[in-house]
């Protein structure tokens, strides 16, 4: 999709700030970009930010305007609080709550390239943002973007040479194998029988297995707002504050380096993010093991939102045949060995195992089976 949105380049230093993946992950961190180009500020576009390498706007020239462009258009169609305004009218909304649409150009080939984008969320009260990996190709001229659920992005994932080959494996799963019952219930209440034995494949909480961290959020909305009650949030325990992945898959830091947003994309149909973390390790669609080093527990915002004390916002999505990415529902599911339920309201619920149940103030061990 093509807008005539211009777009800034924003002057940003991506040093390396994080700590480095350590076992049981074998892989190592990819280099993260030195620098990032800039072009002259046009005050027009002063709610969207853009990232790119100094290499990647050499290869991209001067088409790199419509590239951003296609992206932001985009993302302002899909953005929940953006969506069916004009370009103008929608980043005009977001800057005036203090807010920024983010396009981060991660590389680039031929007629390819591949980044994340996303929407901030608000500084003024706790949330969460919207972001999307995407993939875009220069087709007769012009710029073709997809992101993480259109019908674009599904076709440049089988086509295009910046998907390495087990990424395009767990992506391709998606569309072989729906991952959610359609039984859900967004807010309260519990599911069916079948949903309440959704198989998740074995992920596991934010930690270490046989290690405990405290829950200090039940189930709720990634956003905090509306939407299925998708998210958890858990600090302290004796892990050492260490956020690892819930199993193996390819990982990619939505924020970029130094930010604490993490996405895990693994097998099977699921995703998880990481939200508020420090010493972020960087990945850019990085093959990782289970349990991988991701960061530490703290309360970065990188992508805005608020934390009132170290934490790791942990959330779960699930894909159906078309890509489409979306935070699905807790309530049933078994994650780490406790199976998850909605209380009254956002935060309140609690998990269960063998008998056990721990609310919000409970310490629980992140178990295997």
């Amino acid at each position: 999709m093509l807008s005539g949105l211009p777009a800034r380049i924003a002057v940003t230093a991506l040093a390396v700030t994080g700590l480095l993946a350590a076992a049981p992950s074998a892989q190592t961190a990819p280099r993260v970009p030195a620098a990032v180009s800039a072009t002259a500020a046009d005050p027009s576009s002063s709610g969207v930010t853009v990232k790119m390498p100094a290499a990647v706007a050499d290869r991209l020239g001067t088409d790199r305007k419509a590239l951003v462009d296609a992206v932001t258009a985009d993302v302002l169609s899909r953005a929940r609080d953006t969506g069916g305004l004009a370009p103008a009218t929608a980043t005009g909304r977001l800057a005036a709550e203090g807010r920024k649409v983010v396009v981060d150009v991660r590389s680039a080939s031929r007629d390819w390239a591949r980044g994340v984008a996303y929407v901030e969320a608000s500084r003024a009260r706790h949330g969460a943002p919207e972001g999307w990996l995407y993939l875009a190709h220069r087709e007769n001229g012009r710029w073709v973007s997809g992101l993480e659920g259109d019908r674009e992005f599904a076709a440049h994932v089988a086509g295009s040479p910046l998907v390495g080959a087990a990424e395009r494996r767990s992506m391709t799963a998606y569309a072989e194998r729906a991952a959610a019952p359609r039984t859900p219930e967004a807010h309260g209440g519990q599911v069916s029988p079948a949903g309440a034995q959704a198989n998740t494949n074995g992920l596991l909480l934010p930690w270490m297995p046989d290690h405990y961290m405290t829950l200090t959020g039940g189930p709720h909305a990634h956003d905090s707002a509306t939407g299925h009650w998708s998210a958890l949030d858990f600090a302290g325990g004796n892990a050492s504050g260490l956020v690892r992945s819930s199993r193996e898959g390819t990982a990619t830091s939505m924020c970029g380096a130094g930010g604490g947003w993490t996405r895990v994309i693994h097998p099977g149909g699921f995703s998880t993010d990481y939200y508020h973390m420090r010493n972020a390790t960087y990945y850019n669609g990085t093959v990782i093991s289970r349990s991988a080093l991701l960061g530490s527990i703290g309360t970065d915002t990188c992508a805005g939102g608020s934390a009132t004390g170290p934490h790791v916002h942990w959330s779960l999505r699930t894909y159906d045949a078309n890509y489409n990415g979306q935070y699905t529902w807790l309530n049933g599911r078994t994650i780490g060995g406790w199976t998850w339920w909605n209380g009254s309201g956002q935060y309140s619920g609690c998990g269960t195992r063998l008998g056990v149940t721990a609310c919000p103030g409970t310490a629980l061990y992140n178990r295997t089976g």
